[in-house]
């Protein structure tokens, strides 16, 4: 059975997209710990992290970067936290959070977001992706 980020990946099921590679995919969590808290995968449905063959684990790192700094760019934030804990999923998702205290790394905490917030958001932050060298 398909995981729910390879249903969004089809196109299944729909998503505030950022970015996408051959191999990855980047989009807008849907239940942010804060404003632009995004979640990049590897287009290849693998449950554990530890489990991606070593150039999948290095290009999926590569993009998160990427997309991170294109965050950076353009939301306020002291810095872009990574966690990839993968618990609620079975497909590897690196979490990229806007932080500027350590409670906005905090799960529990969560901000509410309107569609036209998500769809805003999403777009400065692909257009900031897509302008980085």
């Amino acid at each position: 059975m398909s995981s729910i980020f390879t249903k969004i990946i089809r196109g299944e099921l729909p998503c505030y997209k950022i970015d996408e590679t051959d191999d990855c995919f980047a989009f807008l969590d849907i239940n942010p710990n804060s404003v632009g808290h995004t979640l990049c995968i590897p287009k290849k449905e693998v449950d554990n992290v530890l489990d991606l063959d070593e150039v999948s684990f290095i290009e999926l790192m590569m993009f998160s970067r990427k997309v991170a700094k294109s965050i950076r760019n353009v939301i306020k934030c002291e810095k872009v936290a990574f966690s990839v804990i993968g618990l609620e999923v079975p497909h590897v998702h690196v979490h990229l959070i806007p932080i500027n205290i350590m409670a906005d790394a905090n799960f529990s905490n969560k901000v509410k977001m309107t569609k036209n917030q998500f769809i805003r958001t999403a777009k400065i932050i692909e257009d900031s992706y897509n302008n980085l060298h």
